[in-house]
């Protein structure tokens, strides 16, 4: 278990980020990487209370390691949380959290619009464990609050903004629901767009793969809350296995540093895109949280500090017109990642969510021509202009 340090907390959090990740690091300004995966101990006394202890960092990389807590304490901080811990993956911090606090007999209250892979985890791992779990429309007031079972529900699950479309919950309305304890997963956002824990959320899950590390090269879930879910969480992630590795965790630290300025960069450029995309009529239902016209767009400027660098929007003409117009691209490359520095682009029907039914992919709201694109750090006049070179071909062949 690991705690932010004693730092003045009156500092921007650009500022915080830049300077957190530190603690094993002095007089180092790059991130330190310990490598071992077992560290001597002094005595007899000394391993049996490291191996008794939760989150000793110097005795076993499965139960800490000083480069993976370094991590973890930089996102404690900027998540305003107590304490963090650090996963393999962002799945591994899905389901650290899920089989970590949950129970056979238990409840769980999800949205319906969520990764495909978290619903997998909620629709059929979770019912072998005997939880059982109730999917609602995020998007609907009250309908979270009204699914829940008093004595039955543990958590009440949302993610916000909804992979691939985009759709927003309520923090406050998630974090005012009394009796279970409420996550999100705020991997879009990242803690530059929003703090789920500022509007009374109890866990927020990132998968740090993404905006948070910044550049496709490592695989990293953090979950941060308080000290005690901390504990908690920790106890079962010795045993669950999914634990971060600290070259990861070291790349994770390096992202940190840049997040404020690739998020505002992106967030503008995504803005700036998904504008321009509105215009042109050979897209329809273009989604991102900073246009007017999105359906929550309200909410956005209410909750959120910066929109993100996703875009997603649907081509007429189906699954054909979709594999023409990621065929056509240049510039935007075909990969199922987003938040790194290239613009990337995905077919959520083939990719993502492939292993959903046709009914529950129109529950999401994806269809056979919905593209998600995560735009980069290129400029957005070469990203404007991929895009349109693809939209004409797709035209051209229609």
């Amino acid at each position: 278990m690991t705690t932010p340090p004693d730092e003045p907390h009156d500092l921007h959090p650009d500022t915080r980020a830049v300077r957190g990740g530190r603690d094993s690091c002095d007089p180092a300004l790059a991130p330190v990487i310990w490598a071992s995966s077992t560290f001597v101990s002094p005595s007899v006394d000394a391993a049996q209370a490291a191996a008794t202890s939760v989150g000793t960092e110097r005795f076993y990389s499965r139960y800490g390691n000083p480069t993976v807590a370094d991590f973890e304490r930089a996102v404690a901080d900027l998540e305003g949380a107590e304490a963090a811990r650090a996963y393999g993956s962002g799945m591994g911090a899905v389901t650290g959290v899920i089989l970590g606090l949950c129970s056979q007999g238990d409840h769980i209250v999800a949205t319906r619009q969520i990764y495909a892979a978290t619903q997998l985890v909620l629709q059929v791992m979770c019912p072998r464990f005997g939880i059982d779990v109730t999917f609602v429309d995020g998007t609907e007031p009250g309908a979270m609050a009204a699914a829940v079972r008093p004595g039955k529900t543990m958590l009440v699950w949302a993610e916000t903004p909804a992979n691939p479309r985009l759709d927003l919950v309520d923090l406050d309305e998630l974090g005012a629901i009394a009796g279970p304890m409420t996550v999100v997963d705020s991997t879009f956002a990242t803690p530059f767009g929003q703090r789920p824990l500022a509007h009374g959320v109890d866990i927020v899950v990132h998968s740090a793969t993404k905006a948070m590390a910044g550049h496709n090269d490592a695989t990293l879930g953090v979950v941060a809350t308080s000290a005690e879910l901390v504990q908690w969480l920790t106890g079962f992630a010795v045993l669950h296995g999914a634990v971060a590795s600290p070259y990861d965790a070291a790349n994770g630290i390096r992202g940190l540093r840049t997040l404020p300025i690739r998020f505002a960069r992106q967030s503008a450029s995504a803005l700036e895109v998904a504008g321009w995309l509105e215009k042109d009529g050979r897209v329809t239902e273009v989604r991102h949280p900073g246009l007017e016209s999105h359906p929550q767009h309200d909410l956005a400027v209410r909750q959120m500090q910066a929109t993100g660098g996703l875009v997603c929007f649907d081509l007429p003409g189906g699954i054909a017109a979709g594999r023409r117009f990621v065929d056509a691209l240049e510039l935007a490359q075909l990969a199922t990642s987003l938040g790194g520095p290239e613009t990337l682009v995905t077919h959520p029907a083939s990719t993502t969510h492939v292993n959903l039914l046709p009914e529950e992919l129109a529950a999401a709201g994806i269809g056979p021509g919905t593209i998600r694109l995560s735009v980069g750090l290129e400029h957005p006049d070469d990203i404007r202009a991929d895009l349109a070179r693809a939209l004409d071909v797709v035209d051209g062949l229609a």
